[in-house]
């Protein structure tokens, strides 16, 4: 069973994961796709990129229904034909996530821990952040950070932010899920977000509905 699961994390917040493990002919099978949606498949040339496209629109209409079909604005966000809900997409290595709200804004973001982050800190960690010392959890702490700070720049409609110059997630001991605040702050924006977090191996989420 590929659906990892499909879960209310708060009033009017839906979260789905999809873990790919079937090959292209059983996952296209799964899921009804438009002769739009059929042609830009085609347009794909690596095998990877077909699955993940393939496993957003499965795990999409299982959350929300057949007719769910995803569009993208001028700056490539997705959202949904019918307006039906808001959505935010991540996708990492093997698994694929959607997150859905029909009232509140919604960000996510997912990442295989596969580099080593820490070579790119200094990037988008803000001189306010506290990374921990303990070497067995500072790898997942900047992973969670990261996420964070993209499914806050997802949020934001993408306005012109500097990961390190314009997030803050304030300090925060790293377990295996929890819940942390970040600001966003750029001038036009200045916002504070609570956001969750899970770890799921080898795997980190954070997502965020406001």
């Amino acid at each position: 069973m590929a659906l990892k699961f499909i879960q209310k994390t708060q009033e009017d917040c839906l979260l789905g994961v999809w873990e790919i493990d079937e090959e292209y002919e059983q996952l296209h099978e799964k899921v009804l796709l438009d002769p739009a949606e059929e042609q830009r498949l085609a347009s794909f040339r690596n095998p990877a990129r077909k699955l993940e496209y393939l496993s957003v629109r499965v795990l999409l209409q299982q959350m929300a229904g057949p007719s769910a079909r995803i569009v993208y604005d001028r700056t490539n966000k997705p959202y949904l034909q019918d307006n039906q809900y808001n959505i935010s997409i991540s996708h990492s290595g093997k698994l694929t996530s959607v997150l859905l709200s029909r009232k509140k804004k919604v960000g996510i973001d997912m990442e295989q821990m596969t580099h080593r982050i820490s070579r790119i800190a200094r990037y988008f960690i803000h001189p306010d952040e506290k990374i921990t010392e303990d070497e067995s959890k500072k790898r997942y702490h900047l992973y969670i950070h990261w996420c964070a700070k993209e499914a806050l720049y997802k949020i934001c409609d993408k306005n012109a932010l500097n990961f390190r110059k314009h997030m803050v997630i304030e300090p925060f001991e790293p377990v295996v899920e929890g819940t942390i605040r970040g600001t966003v702050d750029n001038g036009r924006i200045k916002e504070a977000f609570d956001l969750h977090y899970r770890r799921m191996k080898d795997y980190v989420m954070v997502w965020c509905c406001k």
